[in-house]
C-alpha cells in the first residue's frame, strides 16, 4: 500500500455553469512516420500439453507506432487455439498478429499487450525473433545502468571554467552501449558515442543546476543516472560545507573550506566570526593556504563553544577576488542531543546536493521521481509539503534564532501555490446568492461523467462578503493542492498563464482525482487546473467529469484544508518561538498573512453546496442553507473554486465539501485563530467561528473515539455525495451521518494509522498549550491503546500499527451524555517501521508527555526517535526500504468513456484502452523503471528507498520539539 492513501480532492468542475462552446485549440499532430524501433517480451503458461503465450510489445523508438502487426515463428507443433487483444492467425509454423484497434497506437516508450493460448506436444521452446511491421524487435531486457561519476554532488564551479562531465554505462543481455547523453535538467548538453563516456562543458550559467546523464544500448533501450545537484558560481568562490553545524556547549565542530577554481598563485583564505553568538569562535583554521595543486583538497575549520552561551553566529570564508562563503554555526546547550540531531537533518534536507528542492525552492514530494501515492510522481509537490516546509523553518528559526528562513519559505509559498490574480482573474463575476451548479458525486468512475443539474437548491455563501470587505480583493487566499513542479505532464500552468505547453519552464499547476470515492490514484486522469482545451479532448478534459450541453475554457482550483492549517500551525509555533526570543517583530509580516489564510479556510467549514447541515436527505428536498447553518464547523477534505479564463465571460463559483475525516481536524490551529492576538482573522465573524469550530472538533473526536481508543473515519452531510438516504440506523453527529471510510475506498481512507498520528499529534499540541482536559480525556485513551500496539525491540528498532480494520459504529452524538460507543472497535491489521509515521507518533507522545507527565509516553518517544537515528540514518536524510506490491497498478485501466478520445501535452493517447502507465509514458524513461517493469513482467516486487519531503520534515521536527520539551 502507499505510506500516504491517496488523497481524494475534487475541483468541481461539477460547479462550473454551462456557457457556449468556445473556439477549440488545435490538437497536436501525430509524428511523421519514422523507423520502427521495438522490444517483445514473451512470456508463457504451460500446462504440459497446452500454454497461453503473453507478449508485450514496447515501441522503443522517438515515433509513435500508429498500427502494428507482430510476426514470429514457432520451432515446434504449437497449433493456436484463439487469441485476445489483436487478431492472431497462423500458417504453419509462422504466426501473424495484427493490432486491435483500439490498441493500435503505441505512444513513444510506452507498450500493450497481447496474447493467445495453443496446444502443444512434444517440446515447447520459446520464439526467438520477432517483428513488428516487419522490423526485427529486441527481445525485452532491462535497460542500460548509468552513473554520472562526474561531477560530485554539491560541487561548486566557477562560471566560464570547464566543468568535467563523465558518466560509466553498461548495457544487459549482450548489448553494447551506443552512445551517453549529458543533460542539464531538460537542457541536453552534449553527447559521447563511445566509452569512456566524458565531456567537458563551459556553458552553464551561474546558478544552481541538477545534471543527468542517459545512455543508449543496441537494442534501443535507454537509462538515467541518478541527478547530481551543482553550484556554479558567477566568479572565483569559497566552498564551505555543511552550510549548517550545531554544536554543543564545551564541544567543537568543523566544517571544509575548498576552492571553487583552480588559481594560478596561492590564496589565503580568513575565516572569522561576521555575527551572531560571541560564545563561538574558530579555534583552528582561522588561516588557510590553496596552491594551484591542492586548491580542490578541503581543510578543515575547527569552531569552538563556550561553556554558557546559546544562539546561531555566521562564519565568513574570505578571499581576495573569490565570492566569499558562509557557514551558520548554532551553539545548543551541552544536554541539546535532539537539537544537534535536529539541525544535523535540517543540514541534509536543505543541502542543494541531495535533491529535496527545485531550482526555485520549492520542495519535492520526494528526492525519487518514482513514486506513485497521493502524487503521482515524485518531483510533483503538495500543499501538505509547502507546509511542513513552513513548520520546518519555524523550528529552525527557534534552534537558531535566523527566521528570515521561515518568512522565505512563506514567500516561497505565496508566489508559487497560491494562486496569483492572474490565476484566478474572474472572481470579481461570483454570485454568493447563487455560489455553485448542482451535480451528484458518483462510486465509480464509470459512472461519470456526472450530469449538471440547476434544478436543485443551493445555499448562499455568508463570509464571500465579509472577506472581501476584510482584504479588499474578490480573490481567494489559499493554497491549491497539486503542483507538477518540473512539468513533466506539460501543461505548464505557471502563474498566470494558462496551458503554456511542454516547453514551460518552473512550476504548473494540476489535478487528478475527479471521480468519486472508488476512484484511487491508479484510475485518474491528469488534467490542467486551466483547461484551455489544448490538451485533452475536443472540450479539453472537462466532460470526462461533467455532463453538459457545451463548455467554456475554465480555471479551477482545489484546498487541502488540513495543509492549510498546518501552515497556521507553523504560525502560531514562529510567534511563540519569536516572541520568546524577542523578536516577534521579526515574523510579524508572515504570521498576519496566515491569519489571512485561515480566514479563508473557513470554505472548508461549509457543505459543498451550502445546504443546511443535518438531516439533509434528497437533493432536491434538503433546504438550501442561508448562513452559518450551513456550516458544520469542521474541517473537510476540501474547498474549491473556479471560474471563467475569458474576463468577459460573467461568472465564477465556489463550493465547500460535505465530507469530514476525523484526520484532517486541527484544534491546534483552530485555538490560534479563535484565542491568540496575532491569529485573530480580520473578517467580521472569523475569530467566532474558529472559536465553535474549535470546540465542534473536539466533540468530533470524542463521537469517533473507539472502544479501545483510536479515531474512526468521519461523517458526511451528503450520504453517497448526492444527499443520499445512509443505512437505517446510522449514528449521526450534529445531524451528519457517520462514514467509516469518507471520501475515498481505495484504498479505505480510515485504514492509515498515519492519520491517527498526525491528528492526535495537534491535539496534543494543543492540550500542552491550553491544558484543556476535553483534549486530555480524548489523548488519555488513545495514547493508552497506541502504546499497546508499540514494540520496541532489544536492539532499538521498532514496531508500530501500520493497518487499521474497523467494526461497529459510535453511538449517535449527544452532547450532553456522549455515549461510550462501546460497539466501535479497531484492530491492526499489521504493523511497520515507517520513520515518518513514527516522528508523528512520537511528538504526538512527546507533546503528551511533557504536560500529563506520563513517563510511558516519554520513554516511547525517545525509543522511537533514537531507533530510526541509530538504524535508518544514511547520507541525505532518515528512511527503511519499502516493498511496493502495489506498484502491479501501473497496468491498471484507467475509465475513459467509449468513443472519447484526446491527447496529452506529450502525445500520450487518452482513449477507452488508457491505462495507468499509458498516461504517463516518462515513467518508461525514469532511472528506477526497470524495477516495476521486471515486476509487471512476472518478477519480484520491487523495494524502493524513499525521501519523503514531509517525512523527514516531521522527523526533524520530532528530533525539536523532544529537545524543546523533554530533554
Amino acid at each position: 500500500m502507499p505510506k500516504r492513501p491517496a488523497r481524494r480532492l475534487w475541483t468541481a468542475a461539477a460547479a462550473a455553469l454551462a456557457l457556449p462552446l468556445a473556439t477549440l485549440a488545435a490538437l497536436p499532430t501525430d509524428a511523421q512516420a519514422a523507423a520502427v524501433e521495438c522490444s517483445v517480451d514473451y512470456r508463457t503458461n504451460d500446462w504440459g500439453s497446452g500454454f497461453t503465450a503473453d507478449l508485450t510489445i514496447t515501441n522503443r523508438g522517438s515515433a509513435a507506432i500508429d498500427g502494428w502487426t507482430l510476426t514470429y515463428a514457432y520451432t515446434g507443433d504449437q497449433k493456436l487455439s484463439n487469441g485476445w487483444n489483436g487478431t492472431w492467425s497462423q500458417s504453419g509454423k509462422n504466426v501473424t498478429v495484427k493490432d486491435a484497434g483500439y490498441n493500435a497506437k503505441i505512444a513513444a516508450g510506452a507498450a500493450t499487450s497481447t496474447g493467445a493460448q495453443f496446444a502443444y506436444s512434444g517440446s515447447n521452446s520459446a520464439p526467438t525473433n520477432f517483428a513488428i511491421n516487419g522490423t526485427t524487435c529486441a527481445g525485452a531486457h532491462q535497460p542500460p545502468v548509468t552513473v554520472l561519476t562526474s561531477p560530485k554532488a554539491g560541487a561548486v564551479y566557477t562560471a566560464g571554467d570547464a566543468i568535467p562531465l563523465a558518466a560509466t554505462a553498461a548495457a544487459a543481455d549482450g548489448a553494447t552501449v551506443d552512445k551517453v547523453e549529458f543533460y542539464d535538467d531538460t537542457t541536453l548538453i552534449g553527447t559521447d558515442t563511445s566509452a569512456p563516456f566524458a565531456l567537458d562543458t563551459d556553458d552553464l550559467a551561474s546558478g544552481t543546476h541538477s545534471l543527468y546523464a542517459k545512455a543508449y544500448d543496441s537494442l534501443g533501450a535507454s537509462g538515467e543516472s541518478t541527478p547530481v545537484g551543482i553550484t556554479v558560481a558567477a566568479g572565483p568562490a569559497l566552498v564551505a560545507t555543511p552550510a549548517q553545524l550545531g554544536v554543543q556547549q564545551g564541544t567543537s565542530g568543523t566544517f571544509d573550506v575548498k576552492l571553487s577554481t583552480q588559481p594560478t598563485a596561492n590564496v589565503t583564505v580568513s575565516v572569522a566570526r561576521a555575527s551572531g553568538n560571541t560564545g563561538l569562535s574558530v579555534s583552528s583554521g582561522a588561516s588557510l593556504t590553496f596552491t594551484p595543486s591542492n586548491w580542490s583538497t578541503a581543510q578543515k575549520v575547527t569552531i569552538a563553544a563556550d561553556s554558557s552561551g546559546t544562539g546561531a553566529a555566521t562564519f565568513a570564508v574570505t578571499a581576495p577576488g573569490h565570492t566569499k562563503a558562509e557557514v551558520t554555526v548554532t551553539q545548543l546547550a551541552a544536554s541539546t542531543t535532539y537539537d544537534a540531531r535536529f539541525l544535523e537533518l535540517y543540514g541534509k534536507i536543505t543541502n542543494p546536493a541531495n535533491g529535496y528542492f527545485s531550482p526555485e525552492g520549492i520542495p519535492y514530494h520526494s528526492v525519487e521521481t518514482l513514486i506513485v501515492e497521493a502524487p503521482d510522481q515524485g518531483h510533483e509537490t503538495t500543499s501538505e509539503a509547502y507546509s511542513y516546509l513552513l513548520w520546518l523553518q519555524a523550528m529552525y528559526g527557534k534552534v537558531s534564532g535566523d527566521w528570515s528562513k521561515f518568512n522565505g519559505a512563506w514567500d516561497l509559498m505565496e508566489k508559487y501555490m497560491i494562486p496569483t490574480h492572474a490565476d484566478q482573474p474572474t472572481n470579481s463575476f461570483y454570485n454568493a446568492s447563487k455560489p455553485a451548479t448542482y451535480a451528484p458525486e458518483h462510486d465509480l468512475p464509470s459512472q461519470y461523467p456526472a450530469k449538471l443539474d440547476s434544478s436543485v437548491s443551493v445555499g448562499s455563501d455568508p463570509i464571500a462578503g465579509e472577506l472581501k470587505s476584510a482584504y479588499g480583493t474578490d480573490d481567494i487566499y489559499g493554497m491549491h493542492w497539486l503542483q507538477d513542479v518540473d512539468n513533466v505532464y506539460g501543461y505548464g500552468n505557471e502563474p498566470g498563464k494558462c496551458e503554456a505547453g511542454p516547453t514551460a519552464t518552473g512550476p504548473s499547476y494540476i489535478n487528478t482525482f475527479q471521480r468519486g470515492a472508488q476512484e484511487s490514484v491508479w484510475e485518474t486522469v491528469p488534467q490542467p487546473t486551466c483547461d484551455a482545451f489544448k490538451y485533452g479532448g475536443k472540450n479539453g478534459y472537462l466532460d470526462l467529469f461533467t455532463g453538459d450541453s457545451s463548455y467554456a475554457k475554465q480555471w479551477k482550483f482545489t484546498n487541502a484544508p488540513d495543509a492549510d492549517a498546518r501552515a497556521v500551525q507553523a504560525a502560531y509555533w514562529a510567534d511563540v518561538w519569536a516572541k520568546e526570543q524577542g523578536k516577534g517583530s521579526a515574523v510579524s509580516a508572515a504570521v498576519g498573512k496566515a491569519a489571512k489564510m485561515g480566514d479563508y479556510l473557513r470554505y472548508s467549514m461549509y457543505d459543498k453546496y451550502f445546504k443546511k447541515v443535518g438531516n439533509c436527505v434528497g437533493a432536491t428536498t434538503c433546504p438550501a442553507g442561508t448562513g452559518k447553518d450551513a456550516s458544520h464547523y469542521l474541517m473537510s477534505w476540501y474547498y474549491a473554486w473556479g471560474g471563467a479564463t475569458d474576463n468577459s465571460a460573467g461568472w465564477s463559483w465556489r463550493i465547500g465539501s460535505s465530507h469530514t475525516h476525523g484526520g484532517y481536524q486541527n484544534p491546534l490551529a483552530a485555538y490560534a485563530l479563535s484565542s491568540v492576538a496575532d491569529l485573530k482573522p480580520k473578517s467580521a465573524t472569523g475569530q467566532a467561528d474558529w472559536a465553535k469550530s474549535l470546540d465542534r472538533q473536539l466533540e468530533f473526536y470524542r463521537w469517533l473515539q473507539s472502544d479501545e481508543g483510536a479515531i474512526a473515519g468521519g461523517a458526511t452531510n451528503s450520504w453517497g455525495g448526492s444527499y443520499g438516504t445512509p443505512p437505517s440506523g446510522t449514528p449521526t453527529f450534529y445531524g451528519m451521518y457517520y462514514d467509516e471510510a469518507p471520501v475515498y475506498h481505495d484504498p479505505p481512507s480510515n485504514q492509515w494509522f498515519g492519520f491517527q498520528a498526525w491528528s492526535m499529534e495537534r491535539v496534543a499540541e494543543y492540550y500542552h498549550e491550553s491544558g484543556d482536559a476535553d483534549a486530555k480525556a480524548v489523548l488519555d485513551k488513545w495514547v493508552d491503546w497506541a502504546l499497546s500496539k508499540t514494540t520496541i525491540n532489544p536492539d532499538g528498532t521498532f514496531r508500530i500499527p501500520s493497518t487499521l480494520q474497523w467494526s461497529g459504529k459510535p453511538d449517535t452524538w449527544n452532547a450532553s451524555t456522549p455515549g461510550a460507543n462501546a460497539g466501535l472497535h479497531v484492530t491492526v491489521a499489521d504493523y511497520t517501521d515507517d520513520v515518518g509515521v513514527a516522528a508523528a507518533y512520537a511528538k504526538t507522545l512527546t507533546y503528551y508527555a511533557a504536560k500529563s507527565g506520563d513517563t510511558e509516553a516519554r520513554t516511547t518517544a525517545k525509543a522511537l526517535l533514537d531507533g530510526m537515528w541509530e538504524h535508518d540514518r544514511d547520507a541525505i536524510g532518515i528512511a527503511v526500504p519499502e516493498t511496493r506490491t502495489d506498484y502491479s497498478r501501473f497496468d491498471d485501466a484507467v475509465y475513459v468513456p467509449s468513443g472519447w478520445t484526446g491527447t496529452m501535452p506529450n502525445g500520450d493517447t487518452i482513449d477507452s484502452a488508457s491505462t495507468f502507465a499509458s498516461l504517463r509514458s516518462f515513467y518508461k524513461d525514469d532511472p528506477n523503471w526497470s524495477k516495476v517493469e521486471a515486476y509487471l513482467a512476472g518478477g519480484a516486487a520491487p523495494t524502493f528507498t524513499y525521501h519523503r519531503f514531509w517525512a523527514q520534515a516531521d522527523i526533524a521536527l520530532a528530533m525539536g520539539s523532544y529537545a524543546e520539551l523533554l530533554e
